[in-house]
């Protein structure tokens, strides 16, 4: 084995290892600040028959769901369970949060991976027609509406959407993953993924589209492309065929770190629409006290985070060297 791949070994787990003391750190402050929110987890759990319950009975539900121990020692069993396989029990749904989990995680990917596919292709087509008419009337209104559209709230978006198409129009569901009996209809679904696909595609789609197009813009003043112009190469294949390669190393790792980006802005929207995903998750679990599965939600979603900025880190390097940090490898 080489130097230069021991380096890589040992630079790598070092990674690893800052990654999961971020996750330790990070699973210790939503631990805290979770139980020092006002509410009562046990109205999570027993809904409103709490309130006709007696302090005695109070106290042995608090002891059954482990609620009346120190928050040291409930934090150092939760780490146990989880280091275990077991993320526990969901106190609003009364199921493992595991189960729980695995019926929505798809739709939250579906969402996801329906939102990342169209906004990068549509962020490089739109990119290109921008760069090949730079300073046009066309391009400079691409970009006045893309700032608008772009600082536009993703929650006042969708709203907009379900009133004009929803509630005026009527054409599109106002919210849900798909119609009652129809989780197995595939153009249903489609249906229901319209409005908030676009809410996702339109948050998202001019910031990486702007990018795009002055990464190739910056491309078109290297000295090859003075060049090929000379030779009498038109301006769209120099674009397309050159230009365009040349800048994909560097948008690879863009297009790395925007997953957990992307993926990200799901949560509000599927909150808005109530759609069954893990961002509906979070948001209930937030407001009912599910402390199990908060815990979990927020760990896979840090672990999301951490793993593809470090993907995209590695991948980086691996395409352009100099991107590594310069150490004596010995």
């Amino acid at each position: 084995m080489s130097n230069r791949t021991k380096y890589r070994l040992k630079y790598t787990a070092a990674k690893v290892i800052q990654m999961i003391i971020v996750l330790v750190i990070l699973s210790m402050a939503v631990f805290v600040i979770a139980r020092l929110c006002p509410g009562d987890p046990l109205r999570s759990y027993y809904g409103d028959s709490v309130e006709h319950m007696s302090e005695i009975q109070k106290e042995a539900a608090r002891e059954k769901l482990g609620l009346d121990d120190s928050m040291i020692v409930q934090y150092q069993r939760w780490a146990e369970n989880f280091f275990d396989g077991d993320l526990g029990l969901s106190f609003k749904y009364k199921l493992p949060v595991s189960q729980v989990i695995g019926r929505v995680w798809t739709n939250t990917l579906i969402l996801g991976a329906s939102s990342y596919i169209l906004t990068f292709a549509l962020a490089f087509l739109l990119g290109c027609f921008c760069a090949l008419r730079e300073d046009s009337l066309i391009d400079r209104i691409i970009c006045r509406v893309g700032v608008i559209s772009g600082s536009i709230p993703a929650f006042f978006l969708a709203l907009l959407l379900i009133l004009f198409f929803a509630v005026e129009l009527g054409v599109l569901p106002a919210g849900g993953a798909y119609s009652y009996g129809n989780k197995d209809n595939i153009p249903d679904r489609i249906l229901h993924l319209i409005l908030p696909v676009t809410v996702m595609v339109l948050e998202h789609l001019w910031y990486y589209a702007y990018m795009i197009r002055n990464k190739l813009l910056a491309e078109t003043r290297q000295d090859y492309v003075l060049l090929c112009k000379a030779e009498g190469i038109p301006r769209t294949k120099i674009l397309c065929c050159h230009c365009l390669r040349n800048v994909m190393p560097s948008m690879l790792v863009i297009m790395a770190i925007a997953v957990p980006h992307i993926l990200g802005g799901t949560y509000v929207v599927e909150t808005v629409f109530a759609y069954p995903g893990l961002g509906t998750l979070s948001f209930e679990s937030a407001m009912y006290q599910d402390y199990n599965m908060l815990m979990a939600l927020c760990m896979l979603t840090g672990a999301c985070v951490l793993v593809f900025n470090l993907a995209a880190q590695l991948l980086g390097e691996f395409i352009d060297p100099r991107m590594q940090r310069e150490e004596v490898l010995v």
